[in-house]
């Protein structure tokens, strides 16, 4: 039987940082995130993929043009479908805040039909669960999306998609930081 709540990949420890380890840590915590927590804690084990993970993450969150409220989505949607316990708690409260409706957050959570979204926001989830569903998406769900957001909207939203699936993996096989609640997912 395995243990699921012993973390295999520990946060990096400040005071036993390297000098690598440290150049990365401060370009984060001189950027907009303030501080190294979460997946970067974790990802700070490979100051590299530490670099390069965070560069575009905080170009997806912070100067992406994509919506807050469609950003936020997508990465819901990613953290539903990976089952990322951390992410999804993080994100869930941006989402709010940018305006995705609790009843929208909260049968997303269930995984069941999502009620309350806009319509712009309908087309990302579902471009969102059919990218992460098969690899692509169909014509009938490309063409009103790449109308909303345009070409590089579309790169931008894929990358979404990718850069948090990125991280929910590094979570889940790291399995550090654990959320202090239950999973929000059922079953």
């Amino acid at each position: 039987m395995r243990d699921e709540t012993t973390p295999r990949i520990a946060a990096v420890d400040p005071e036993a940082m390297t000098p690598a380890q440290r150049d990365a840590a401060a370009v984060v915590a001189a950027g907009p995130r303030g501080s190294v927590r979460g997946p970067f804690a974790v990802l700070l084990n490979s100051p590299g993929a530490f670099a390069a993970a965070q560069g575009l993450g905080a170009y997806l969150r912070f100067e992406s043009p994509i919506p807050a409220n469609l950003r936020e989505l997508a990465i819901l949607a990613t953290a539903r479908h990976w089952r990322q316990d951390y992410e999804w708690t993080v994100h869930a409260a941006l989402a709010a805040t940018a305006g995705v409706s609790a009843s929208a957050i909260a049968t997303l959570a269930a995984g069941t039909d999502v009620a309350g979204l806009t319509p712009e926001e309908a087309m990302v989830l579902e471009f969102c669960r059919q990218l992460h569903r098969s690899g692509s998406v169909d014509d009938t769900i490309y063409a009103p999306v790449a109308h909303l957001l345009g070409a590089a909207g579309v790169i931008d939203l894929c990358s979404v998609c990718g850069y948090y699936a990125l991280l929910a993996m590094v979570m889940n096989v790291a399995r550090n930081p654990l959320p202090a609640t239950p999973s929000p997912f059922a079953g």
